[in-house]
């Protein structure tokens, strides 16, 4: 029989937090890859302008502090860890505690909604090299229950739905009509032959679906049906199509048709990465101003108290074998363990694909 769940981890992408981390942070990110640092230095600036310092390990350390005391608000005494796959504190080191700690069976949160290459597979890769590292550390096996994707969890969408909801209020306090206001959703561009289960064209795509589905989803809880989807961040030699249109050229099409308020959902990030406070904070907003736009950015949902509701829902489930609750008709792929894939050939990379922060 298996041990029960003694453990979570809370596995996320990293981020450096002063100037001197960021090119070795970018290196990490970039392994591979054959990047050169003349062109790593030109995303390195996007973090030079907050002195070297991204807030997505603060965020992170948030999350825990919820689920914290989502557990022990219902008696649950299980400790909660943090682990990156490409800075400090590095998952290799965390699972080390772990392991040292004796816990036999670790439910890993990855900090995701979606499924695909980067979404998902890299985080199941995460899993297989802590159990390497373990391994060639001689340290006793521990299994890894990851919990389920939540793209279309009801906390996670009504959570999404409030955060839409306060910047309308904004809005209406400023004299504006919603009619006024168009809704925008934003997520990480992906290659877009990327953005399929098993990195063909023939299989249909996984990622964009989802994201899709949340939209969606959120849409139908604020009671609208006029909004958009759009992408951002996309990098690579532009030689390889990229999911589109970029939020920028959406923002000058818009501006061209008359319109003068965007309320923007940045529904494909959970917390604020260097995406949101640079691409979205200020590259678009300095776009907006040019354009004569105004535009308000709903909050990302990470830090919110419901949030690590809906992660103790999802490791409740983990632990009595149960679906997790989902919205919509969209499959939802369910716990896996110890990093095997969630299916057959799912979530593979592309040719040479350039992934996408998560």
């Amino acid at each position: 029989m298996n041990a029960p769940i003694d453990a979570v981890l809370v596995l996320s992408f990293g981020a450096p937090e002063k100037s001197e981390d960021v090119m070795p942070f970018l290196r990490n990110v970039t392994r591979g890859r054959g990047i050169p640092d003349h062109r790593l230095a030109e995303v390195a600036e996007h973090y030079h302008h907050f002195d070297g310092f991204s807030p997505l390990n603060a965020c992170n350390q948030e999350i825990i502090r919820n689920v914290e005391h989502a557990l022990r608000s219902n008696n649950i005494d299980l400790p909660v860890y943090f682990g990156n796959r490409n800075w400090h504190p590095f998952a290799s080191d965390t699972i080390t505690t772990i392991a040292q700690a004796g816990h036999k069976h670790v439910a890993v949160f990855a900090t995701s909604a979606w499924g695909g290459f980067s979404g998902c597979k890299q985080y199941q890769d995460d899993i297989v090299h802590m159990r390497e590292h373990l391994a060639t550390s001689s340290y006793p096996a521990i299994r890894f229950t990851r919990l389920a994707q939540f793209f279309n969890h009801p906390i996670f969408i009504h959570a999404n739905a409030n955060a839409i909801r306060a910047r309308y209020a904004e809005f209406a306090a400023e004299g504006v009509a919603n009619k006024d206001i168009r809704l925008v959703f934003t997520a990480h561009s992906i290659p877009v032959v990327a953005d399929h289960h098993s990195g063909t064209a023939d299989e249909g795509p996984l990622y964009s679906s989802q994201v899709t589905e949340a939209c969606r989803l959120v849409a139908e809880e604020l009671g609208l049906t006029n909004y958009d989807l759009v992408w951002q961040s996309a990098s690579g030699d532009g030689k390889v199509p990229w999911l589109d249109p970029d939020i920028v050229d959406y923002a000058k099409a818009q501006a061209a048709q008359g319109v003068k308020y965007l309320l923007v959902s940045p529904i494909g990030f959970i917390s604020d990465h260097m995406e949101v406070i640079w691409d979205l904070d200020n590259e678009l907003q300095d776009e907006a101003t040019a354009l004569g736009m105004h535009v308000k950015r709903a909050a990302t949902v990470g830090h919110m108290p419901e949030f690590a509701d809906m992660i103790l829902e999802l490791l409740l489930a983990a632990g009595e074998h149960n679906t997790p609750r989902s919205l919509g008709t969209m499959p939802v792929k369910g716990c896996t363990v110890n990093g095997e894939p969630c299916a057959p050939s799912c979530c593979q990379p592309a040719k040479r694909p350039h992934s996408a922060t998560a």
